[in-house]
């Protein structure tokens, strides 16, 4: 039951990001994401996917995840290498934005591929992150953790 009612939540927010045009009709319903903060951006479907949603938006000036939960960086990765030093223990407790099987970069929104082979979103050359610490959408408890990890802002 508490699976169903989280991907009927996952669903509607994805609905949500994908619907950015402006419209002329009135909504009375706000979904939660339309509560927690305007979304301004929306990055890229994953190619080949049946889901048009999205790896990240920006809500509140900050990347968050289509959980809408805070993305960060870290100041140990090199922009642009296209790898994550975050490997191991490290990604126990900052879990990377993964991108599905196909992927492809578009704009400022590339894939980067682990240690472990698998698909990583970066953006602006960055590999994202999630903080295991983070408990709700709109923490950002993992700023500034050993001077190292930053917010993730466009």
């Amino acid at each position: 039951m508490l699976r169903m009612a989280s991907m009927a939540f996952l669903v509607s927010v994805a609905l949500t990001a994908c619907d950015t045009a402006p419209s002329s009709r009135a909504s009375t319903a706000q979904t939660p994401a339309a509560t927690a903060g305007a979304m301004t951006q929306t990055s890229p479907a994953p190619a080949g996917s049946m889901s048009q949603g999205s790896p990240a938006t920006v809500m509140n000036g900050m990347l968050v995840g289509p959980n809408q939960m805070t993305l960060y960086v870290f100041d140990r990765d090199a922009t642009g290498s296209g790898k994550s030093v975050c490997n191991g223990g490290c990604a126990t407790n900052w879990p990377p934005l993964m991108a599905p099987p196909g992927a492809q970069p578009i704009g400022d929104w590339s894939v980067i591929t682990r240690d472990d082979g698998a698909s990583q979103w970066a953006y602006k050359g960055r590999p994202l992150y999630y903080w295991v610490k983070d408990g709700k959408p709109g923490d950002m408890t993992g700023d500034g953790v050993g001077n190292a990890w930053r917010v993730a802002r466009p």
